[in-house]
């Protein structure tokens, strides 16, 4: 049974601790001793750490189970759109530290949040993850590592009817945990190294269809409008992956 550890316990990080707690073991960390125990009582191996955006006095200690691990995935911010440049280099400095030359199958949570807030359809190809800092400076460290930009994470508790939301008829760009799972399972039977994709639900209705949907209310006549459009082709295509949860109306 292959082990992997998961960074950053947070909300995404411990369902998909859980959805692959059958088929892999699992080593986590938090940032917290109180969610210690709630992890270990899970069966995961739990450790506390944590990644500040300032300067420390001394290095961070490496993981001590990062020697046994085969996959790692890494859940904790690193995009660098909502933190500036120096606060950016001290978190992923810390990180460094803390997996060493970790040389196994790693995965990196970014954001599809890193393409321009403009109308239009976008794909990987629309911005090379030179140009996006946090991730040149994980793939400068770990070439191997494997991108996965993020739309809206959502399923469970999370739904959009219980946000404040503006801009009714623009389209959605979300995506259900148990996807991400499932893109990383199937990148780790691949042996996939080195890749960057745009992890996001096929359909993009409006955010009015989708809370309507979640309503259950009759779906709106007025047709979507434009919007930034996040577009998961080359994920499709090269893992001939199949969605479980393709249409955001039906997440709940």
């Amino acid at each position: 049974m292959k082990k992997i550890g998961i960074i950053g316990c947070g909300w995404l990080g411990s369902r998909m601790a859980t959805s692959m707690s059958d088929r892999y073991t699992i080593y986590t960390t938090t940032t917290t001793k109180d969610k210690v125990e709630d992890l270990s009582f899970k069966g995961f191996h739990t450790s506390v750490a944590s990644f500040p955006d300032f300067q420390l006095e001394e290095k961070i200690t490496q993981w001590s189970e990062i020697k046994d691990i085969d996959v790692l995935v890494i859940t904790i911010p690193l995009s660098g759109k909502s933190c500036c440049a120096s606060s950016l280099y001290n978190r992923i400095q810390h990180l460094l530290s803390f997996i060493g030359d970790f040389d196994g199958q790693m995965f990196v949570m970014s954001s599809t949040g890193v393409y321009p807030d403009i109308a239009g359809a976008y794909t990987e190809e629309s911005l090379s993850s030179d140009q996006v800092p946090g991730e040149r400076m994980i793939r400068n460290r770990y070439p191997q590592a494997n991108i996965l930009r993020l739309s809206g994470l959502m399923g469970d508790n999370r739904l959009l009817k219980n946000y404040n939301v503006s801009n009714l008829e623009t389209p959605v760009n979300h995506i259900h945990y148990e996807d991400i799972s499932g893109v990383i399972e199937k990148m780790i039977e691949k042996g996939s190294e080195g890749k960057l994709y745009n992890v996001t639900a096929p359909q993009h209705p409006s955010k009015a269809q989708v809370i309507n949907a979640q309503k259950n209310l009759a779906s709106p006549e007025k047709a979507v409008g434009e919007g930034k459009v996040i577009l998961p082709s080359k994920l499709i295509s090269e893992l001939d992956f199949v969605f479980k949860y393709p249409d955001p109306r039906a997440f709940h």
